[in-house]
């Protein structure tokens, strides 16, 4: 595994983590959801990104829960640019999103190859 790939995982896997523990537990972010139209997925979606962000992390040494993992956070993140594109939001409220996607989109990319 390429020293960049293993940054890329590591970079997901934690930041998921943490976005996932946060969505579930603060009320600033769950109000994020309120402001998108999307109330009633708060609860869903953090806990899709806390399990992508343990999986890429145990995809570390099983190639198909990364395959899995990355794909999944790639279109979890697409569908979050696309939200935050209907919304008007600015370059710098969306490049999150868009950086988490196009990151785990490498990823997925490279796993693919193995």
């Amino acid at each position: 595994m390429q020293i960049i790939q293993l940054i890329a995982i590591l970079v997901s896997g934690i930041s998921f983590i943490i976005y996932g523990i946060l969505l579930l537990n603060s009320l600033e972010m769950q109000n994020e959801f309120k402001r998108f139209g999307l109330e009633k997925f708060t609860k869903l979606t953090g806990v899709l990104e806390l399990l992508g962000g343990i999986g890429m992390l145990v995809g570390l040494k099983y190639d198909i829960i990364l395959l899995i993992s990355s794909g999944g956070l790639t279109l979890l993140m697409l569908l979050g640019l696309g939200v935050r594109i209907k919304l008007r939001d600015s370059f710098w409220l969306s490049f999150p999103a868009f950086f988490l996607m196009a990151l785990n989109l490498f990823v997925f990319f490279n796993a693919v190859k193995l």
